[in-house]
């Protein structure tokens, strides 16, 4: 008999075997739980690291960004004083007084023009090497010179003539110092700027100089700070709308006062100093890389054949810019509105008929409806920044008369006689008229200030915007500028018999810049819309001299 052997014959495992192998399936479960957890944890871990990286690196940077910024703070604090000058003052208590706050529309057009022009400004001393008024003289004729540089020192003495008198207002108040004492002793700015400010000297002489006026720029945004939280300044609604346009900007004394805060915001001085205080930074940097090595005939004459390279223009034109803008729209937009709103808060509707809305009036209301502590609070603000602003004035008027002109006295000399020349008009009106039409003629000066504004700004406009001039090697050279320091009046275009400067490119603007260059010019819509602008100030002016010659009534 045969025996088959099937499936159903094999014998089944024991309870022992059993309970082995689900021992071993359990532990092998767990074991994968573990490793799939620790994997995760791995992963996470990574991955936390690796955002923590990312994140350091970025603190890094905006670390580095920011330190970089920090060493360019300086150039736009001095050109932002020409921005809150004692002609600011005055202009913003009459506006204040008269208007109460519906020019603050004009205060931030002004600052917006002026930021767009100081921009140009920058841009023009970084890629030419040159200021405004030492572009003139190297690229107009002998007879446009001679009438720029007529129109540049008139600018001068009249913004003079606000420093001067501002600052000798606010000795009179505090000490009681005589006003025609008050404007002798603003001299004393002069010896400031010689002792302190060498351009041709060290990055750190220059901004130990800039840290001195920015200190006085602080002083007096804090002083104000104090004093627009001590006035009762009404509905924060009233004060935002003065914002937006309305009809009294452009009507009778409106427009007045509203030019002569363009006058006394978009300050023609400053452009050439916008265009001259920027080659010291670019100028230490071509010197650490080895690109400019200068000799002493160079560090004598103020680096007469610099020109920055294109490495240093790359490194530093967005950081100067932005200086440049933070330093306008903080301090100095913040300085000017709080002027005009705390003159509108305690002058309007309150001066009798005898009274005018001048910085007197000011200091009188403040003390007799606040505190004695409000009104000298605001003398010592009108101090400081005149102060800050005759030094900024009297380094203006040097870099006028060293661009415009052959000097051959000694700089000390040079730049005492440029003051000298500027404050004798003050010093003669107020040995005249004393307070009486004083404010009027603060007023006066910064409308004329803005009656010379097109005439100073449209160089500055045909320069950035031409090719040929807004050009830079791209091999990093820094080629020659200036043969010499003593350099004549005249027609100094290149290949011509007056002139050796076989670097300066001929004036051709339609030309494309050469191979070798990078062109740097503006671009269509940027030269459309400073020409624009030109226009409609030029336009505004002219509108007033017509109100003027026909007879209104337009007062302040």
């Amino acid at each position: 008999m045969r025996i088959s052997r099937s499936s159903s014959s094999r014998v089944p495992p024991s309870k022992t075997q059993r309970t082995h192998r689900e021992e071993q399936t359990m532990y092998q479960v767990e074991a994968e739980r573990l490793v799939s957890a620790a994997e995760e944890r791995g992963t996470a871990a990574l991955a936390h690291g690796g955002s923590s990286d990312r994140m350091w690196q970025r603190a890094r940077g905006v670390a580095r960004v920011l330190g970089k910024y920090v060493r360019f703070v300086g150039p736009g604090l001095l050109v932002s004083v020409a921005y809150m000058d004692p002609g600011n003052f005055s202009t913003a208590v009459a506006a204040g007084s008269a208007h109460r706050y519906q020019l603050l529309f004009s205060v931030l057009v002004s600052t917006v023009l002026a930021a767009f022009w100081q921009c140009l400004c920058a841009k023009l001393g970084a890629v030419t090497g040159l200021d405004l008024a030492q572009n003139c003289r190297a690229h107009f004729p002998h007879n446009v010179n001679v009438v720029l540089y007529a129109l540049a020192e008139m600018a001068i003495i009249a913004t003079d003539l606000a420093e001067v008198v501002g600052t000798a207002i606010s000795l009179n108040i505090l000490f009681g110092i005589p006003l025609p004492l008050g404007v002798v002793l603003t001299v004393v700015d002069v010896l400031v700027v010689l002792m302190a400010y060498k351009p041709n000297g060290s990055l750190r002489v220059v901004r130990w100089f800039e840290m001195f006026v920015s200190l006085l720029v602080i002083l007096t945004v804090v002083c104000f700070t104090v004093e627009v939280f001590s006035v009762d300044v009404g509905s924060p609604q009233e004060v935002l709308r003065g914002f937006l346009p309305s009809r009294t900007v452009f009507e009778g004394d409106g427009l007045y006062l509203s030019l002569a805060i363009l006058g006394a915001t978009v300050m023609p001085h400053s452009l050439y100093l916008g265009s001259g205080v920027v080659q010291p930074r670019l100028r230490d940097f071509d010197i650490r890389k080895g690109y400019y090595v200068p000799s002493d005939h160079d560090r004598e004459n103020n680096h007469p054949n610099y020109k920055p390279s294109l490495e240093a223009i790359d490194d530093a034109m967005h950081y100067t810019v932005a200086e440049l803008l933070v330093s306008l729209f903080t301090v100095a937009l913040f300085v000017n509105c709080s002027i005009l709103v705390v003159a509108g808060a305690t002058l309007h509707g309150r001066l009798s008929d005898e009274d005018t809305g001048d910085l007197f009036s000011i200091y009188n209301l403040l003390c007799s409806t606040l505190s004695k502590a409000a009104g000298t609070i605001f003398v010592l603000a009108l101090l400081f920044s005149g102060q800050s602003a005759g030094i900024v004035c009297t380094l203006s008027g040097q870099m006028v008369s060293e661009g415009f002109l052959s000097w051959t006295i000694a700089p000390s000399v040079r730049r005492t006689l440029t003051r000298a020349v500027a404050i004798t008009p003050c010093l003669i009106l107020v040995l005249v008229a004393g307070r009486t039409g004083l404010s009027a003629a603060l007023n006066a000066s910064q409308v004329v200030l803005s009656l010379l504004l097109p005439f100073v700004s449209a160089p500055l406009l045909y320069f950035t915007g031409n090719k040929q001039i807004m050009r830079v090697p791209l091999d990093n050279t820094c080629y020659h500028v200036l043969p010499d320091d003593e350099i004549p009046l005249t027609t100094l275009r290149p290949n011509s018999a007056e002139s050796d400067r076989s670097a300066l490119p001929p004036l051709a603007s339609s030309a494309s810049p050469a191979p070798g260059f990078r062109d740097m010019s503006n671009s269509t819509l940027t030269n459309v819309l400073a020409w624009l602008l030109w226009v409609f100030v030029s336009a505004l002016n002219f509108y007033l001299l017509i109100s003027f010659t026909s007879g209104k009534d337009i007062h302040i």
